[in-house]
């Protein structure tokens, strides 16, 4: 868990350090997020804060393979992680272009086509489902293939849908990466497995890059991830959990928790960690296909816009779908490594807790015009 921690640190502590190499190589090439209508930004914020990020994970990785305890992991561990950097840097240069020159949406999907195939060649894909007889339900190449390249793909655009308020983006997938960390180094220790494991690398690496760019990107930013970031973190987020079935034989997967939710968490999991991101983005494509509109055209009618309607504030919005993000992320995780009525008496809590932040906050706790006009900073 030290080395771990050491990995998180390290990662957070480059990102944290490039994000001023980014913002001025975004100022220099005019990667700049003008103020458009659907926006809620005031004023012009550069992008560009991927390369930061690819910069945190490149470096965590770098000092992970001189560790005393992950230099020793199976060569497959380092190996994969590689390929996941090496998919995560081709994705991040199709959002450079983009920040830069804004390219069409369907150049962008190529991109990340181009990306997750590159994972599914190097081998970092679905191989089997653990069943509940204690089985394994195996996959083969061309159905783990295109189940993997879905799920990618699927997640890559969920987090660029949701990077609509300051923070927002990277505080969901932060929190999910800690939740699947947590789930791949517990399951790992409950069934006497090796800790170092790529999804539990690569996790770390990913929620310290986010923690890192936070401070640059928190209301009010100084600095955009864009799809350069956006589509990074969703990259490695989701390939994380492609590494789980290539790591561990499907019998060897057992836990305590629910046994229904062990089974399918490897293929849900990134959905579960992203059910925010994921709702909006099922809602915005059948909003716009629905008004006869490209379900890539943007309006400004996302979660994160609803909740500013309703009388959140923009911190107290990203506040919120950070909870909602971590009620979903983490009970997925608790209860398939945990059993017991307590696990789901404390998540009827904290549901019940979010419901109120949600909906009856605003009501009680309108902004006031007068402070709204005043130019103060925002406060919950």
């Amino acid at each position: 868990m030290r080395e771990y921690l050491l990995v998180f640190l390290v990662a957070g502590t480059v990102t944290y350090l490039l994000t001023v190499v980014a913002r001025e190589i975004a100022l220099r090439t005019g990667a700049v997020a003008q103020v458009r209508d659907r926006d809620v930004h005031v004023e012009p914020i550069p992008y560009l804060g991927g390369i930061a990020m690819l910069g945190g994970l490149v470096a965590a990785y770098l000092v992970a393979r001189e560790l005393p305890f992950l230099s020793l992991s199976d060569p497959f561990v380092f190996r994969d992680a590689g390929v996941v950097l090496l998919a995560g840097a081709l994705v991040c240069a199709v959002g450079v272009l983009d920040d830069i020159f804004d390219i069409d949406a369907l150049t962008k999907l190529g991109g990340q086509v181009l990306a997750a195939a590159l994972l599914v060649v190097f081998g970092v894909r679905f191989y089997f489902f653990p069943q509940l007889d204690g089985e394994q339900f195996s996959l083969d190449p061309a159905q783990g293939a295109l189940l993997s390249v879905i799920v990618v793909i699927a997640t890559i655009n969920a987090v660029n849908f949701v990077d609509g308020l300051d923070g927002l983006a990277a505080g969901v997938v932060g929190i999910g990466a800690v939740a699947f960390f947590l789930f791949s180094y517990f399951l790992a220790s409950e069934n006497e497995l090796t800790l170092a494991t790529t999804a539990a690398l690569l996790t770390a690496s990913l929620a310290g890059a986010c923690a890192g760019f936070l401070p640059h990107n928190f209301h009010p930013a100084r600095l955009f991830m864009g799809d350069s970031g956006s589509m990074l973190i969703g990259l490695v987020l989701s390939a994380s959990t492609l590494t789980i079935t290539g790591q561990f034989a499907g019998n060897e997967i057992t836990s305590d928790g629910n046994p229904i939710f062990v089974t399918i968490l490897p293929l849900l999991l990134p959905a579960s960690l992203l059910m925010v991101p994921v709702a909006d983005l099922v809602l915005a494509v059948v909003r716009r296909t629905r008004a006869g509109r490209s379900p890539f055209s943007p309006d400004k009618q996302h979660l994160h816009h609803r909740l500013l309607e309703i009388g959140h504030s923009q911190r107290r919005a990203v506040y919120i779908m950070w909870m909602w993000a971590a009620l979903v992320a983490g009970g997925s995780v608790v209860v398939s490594l945990f059993g017991g009525q307590a696990t789901w008496w404390g998540l009827g809590a904290a549901f019940a807790f979010v419901l109120v932040m949600t909906f009856v906050v605003p009501v009680l706790h309108r902004p006031r015009s007068s402070s709204a006009n005043s130019g103060l900073p925002e406060t919950l």
